[in-house]
């Protein structure tokens, strides 16, 4: 069983920055992909950013240029650092894993882009 925690979600201004940690309950090195996802209110879930196993990065095109995605293997933690970000960026990030064939998710946190 894996359990995903998230943290690092709140309230920022129009061109600011924040970064997302998720923490992992095993070793993410054996995950086959592990990466972030986010929902806004009325809209499905949607791939931010993702790192597939080995070690390939996608990114969702309406944040290529102002997030990044990182690993730290010996935290078991992935970490989203979002850059001028916009109130479009409002939504819950999700950190998501897949492990043997199954998928699996944090609670969730809330990124709040407004003035």
């Amino acid at each position: 069983q894996v359990q995903l925690v998230e943290s690092g979600g709140g309230l920022v201004q129009p061109g600011g920055s924040l970064r997302l940690s998720c923490a992992a309950s095993g070793s993410i090195f054996s995950f086959n992909t592990m990466g972030w996802y986010r929902q806004a209110p009325g809209k499905q879930r949607a791939l931010v950013a993702v790192i597939i196993s080995p070690g390939s990065v996608n990114y969702a095109d309406s944040v290529k240029g102002r997030f990044v995605i990182s690993r730290d293997n010996a935290k078991n933690t992935v970490y989203l650092q979002m850059n001028s970000l916009k109130p479009d960026d409002t939504a819950a990030y999700y950190c998501g894993a897949t492990w043997r064939g199954s998928t699996y998710w944090g609670q969730g946190t809330q990124v709040t882009v407004s003035s």
